[in-house]
């Protein structure tokens, strides 16, 4: 891979170790009655002994009697009590109901109908889609701008993703699909939403590799890392029996997977920037209590495999060995759980951010390529990586994981410091022998939390909010003031500093008294539910993945830009988008641009199951010149809109998130 330069009460717990055990959004319920029935069904089945009990549970969530209703837009029933205290029968009902409608009523709240905001949006222009036919394609690829086709495929670039969506019928769909958000070839670019002419059917093939269609196989979150292109090649999927595994994409389609025990119900997932671990919110439906599963990864060469490394190959310059929890290019071949890390007062998290502050072109060598293939094995290359080495600066000295709990109103901010300080100083030093023997067996590397208590995570605090948090996001790079962002349902950001918790590249002693609110922004629309990373900006002089978020608004069916001031403890709306098409917004995500900018963004239509895509900015040839040559390239139409749109690609159910990135 060549690579182109381009307030509330708060609880303080310090470096106290919270031993374990063993990414969604938020937002209220569907309606009171929808929500009662799937509670007392599941309940039922459930067979749940702690159901309508008070007190304390096993896990020490102190438990209410009587789920409070919840007026926002209508009323909806919650799984606590108007102290904000878990009902158990409630929350092992509702935890039955993840990947399922009323799961996503529950997690993502009223939608622009029962808000009155249904219809709201305006016409914008559509393009005609052609498919491409010279040159002649073996499947299909529909393009809208530039042209007409050359006879070269010039600077090939696409943008490739992942999602999930509740399926009309499990039996027949995995609920996860792979599709080509943005493509250039040829000369012509592609802004239509499409299955990718390079990886076929609906159904993601990866996820076809370790698990089938079947009713209990209900996709609960994916995610991926988040950065600079050319990385992040594959997606992880969590599904709601436990299941995580790949969903990958064109050129990355390894497929390792893991089961979480039974007991815990998974919410949401984020992996840390250079996928070196997968961080899981779960709800532990024996000891009623909230915790975040703790996932080691190591990315391999395409279609390689941990116990050949006979066939390993030089693939992007990808690592020529597995080396779980330091940065990869994230082809995922090699994962496993390490342990649970406790969330104090917290039974119920609904989804997760996560940011180490390392810039991904740290892990650069001076050559321009991932450094990982020129210095394996780390047996014999570890002291370039050492203090004082020369690439003491390619690897994360910490970070930070930001739960949010809607319910329980609250936010956790967990210190990942003591995990990467302890792989690290295995990896990066003569202890890096101790490494080579892997394996799933707690006592082989990389060491479950049993084994390695130093390694576990642990929490910083924990915030109660004033208004019930929906989505969360945090800032990529350690520059520029790293910040964590929760929307909450009233329609306001909040900003919290996260000051020393996401060090990138230097080593930093964080202290949960930096740890704060320090701004808002309101007009961001009622009920937002999904917060995306700006991977761009037409015309601006910004840091798109540190100065600006953009926000979908379930209320009011709206998209906004939200860009910072420079201190970043402020910031304003600077662009939205309400389209007439979109029945029920539910998320958003930003397209990578990388070789070719195309500035398009993806909606995910709930109820009206659908992906929507939107151009914003100029597309630009910028290898090639051709039909859309710098500087001003093939602008958005007509002149002076916000947007054109795209189209979009139908599903067989209800979509309700995605992630995408540029891919190798």
């Amino acid at each position: 891979m060549k690579v182109i330069h381009k307030s509330a009460i708060v609880l303080s717990f310090g470096a106290i170790a919270l031993a374990g055990c063993g990414g969604g959004g938020g937002g209220g319920g569907g309606s009171a009655a929808a929500l009662s029935a799937a509670a007392a069904s599941a309940a039922q089945s459930s067979g749940s002994s702690a159901a309508g009990s008070g007190g304390v549970s096993s896990g020490g969530t102190t438990l209410g009697t009587t789920p409070q209703t919840v007026s926002f837009c209508g009323n909806q029933t919650d799984i606590v009590d108007s102290s904000l205290n878990i009902v158990a029968s409630q929350y092992t009902a509702m935890a039955a109901q993840m990947g399922k409608d009323a799961g996503i009523a529950y997690r993502y709240g009223p939608d622009a109908v029962a808000c009155g905001t249904a219809n709201s949006g305006v016409d914008l222009y559509k393009r005609t889609d052609t498919k491409l036919t010279n040159p002649p394609r073996d499947a299909n690829f529909f393009w809208s701008v530039g042209g007409p086709p050359s006879s070269g495929a010039g600077s090939y670039s696409t943008n490739q993703a992942n999602m999930a969506y509740v399926a009309d019928d499990p039996t027949q769909r995995v609920g996860v699909t792979d599709f080509q958000v943005s493509g250039y070839m040829y000369n012509v670019f592609a802004q239509l939403p499409q299955l990718s002419w390079t990886r076929g059917g609906i159904d993601s093939l990866n996820v076809l590799k370790y698990t089938q269609p079947s009713a209990s196989n209900m996709p609960v979150a994916v995610g991926r890392c988040t950065g600079r292109s050319g990385f992040c090649n594959e997606s992880l999927v969590v599904f709601q029996n436990g299941i995580i595994g790949t969903a990958g994409s064109n050129t990355a389609n390894n497929s390792p997977s893991v089961q979480l025990p039974a007991t815990k119900v998974p919410t949401g997932i984020a992996l840390t920037n250079d996928s070196e671990f997968a961080l899981v919110t779960v709800w532990d439906t024996q000891q009623l209590k909230g915790q975040v599963a703790v996932v080691a990864l190591a990315g391999l060469c395409d279609g390689c495999y941990v116990d050949n490394p006979s066939g390993w190959y030089d693939w992007w310059n990808e690592w020529m060995g597995v080396y779980p929890g330091i940065p990869n290019v994230g082809n995922i071949a090699f994962m496993k759980i390490l342990g649970y890390v406790d969330l104090p007062g917290m039974a119920a998290p609904t989804e997760i951010a996560t940011t180490t502050g390392l810039d991904q072109f740290f892990t650069v060598s001076l050559n321009g390529y991932f450094l990982g293939r020129v210095n394996s094995p780390l047996t014999t290359y570890w002291q370039s990586f050492a203090s004082g080495g020369s690439n003491q600066y390619a690897y994360a000295k910490g970070g930070v994981a930001v739960v949010i709990s809607k319910s329980e109103q609250k936010a956790a901010f967990i210190d990942l410091k003591p995990l990467f300080s302890y792989f690290n100083s295995k990896y990066f030093s003569t202890s890096v022998t101790e490494t080579t023997n892997l394996g799933q067996a707690a006592n082989q590397w990389p060491y479950t939390f049993d084994q390695a208590p130093a390694a576990m995570p642990t929490v910083a605090k924990v915030v109660s909010l004033n208004a019930r948090p929906t989505a969360v996001k945090t800032t990529v790079l350690e520059r520029y003031n790293p910040r964590a962002w929760i929307a909450t349902q009233d329609g306001t950001l909040h900003i919290f500093s996260l000051t020393d918790y996401a060090p990138g590249p230097s080593a930093a002693t964080p202290s949960p008294n930096s740890i704060a609110e320090v701004g808002t922004v309101t007009g961001i629309g009622r009920n937002p539910t999904s917060l995306a990373t700006s991977k761009g900006e037409p015309g601006a002089n910004i840091e798109p993945l540190n100065e600006q978020v953009i926000v979908g608004s379930r209320g009011d069916n709206k998209i906004s830009w939200v860009r910072f001031a420079s201190n970043h403890n402020s910031g304003s709306v600077v662009r939205t988008i309400q389209h007439k098409e979109i029945k029920d917004l539910i998320a958003v995500e930003d397209s990578d641009n990388f070789a070719n900018d195309g500035y398009v963004m993806s909606a995910l239509d709930y109820t009206g199951k659908k992906v929507h895509n939107y151009r914003y900015g100029p597309v630009i040839f910028n290898a090639d010149g051709g039909a859309c040559p710098k500087p001003n390239g093939c602008p958005v139409l007509p002149a002076g809109a916000v947007a054109e749109y795209g189209g979009a690609m139908a599903l067989p159910g209800k979509p309700f998130q995605m992630s995408s990135a540029n891919v190798p």
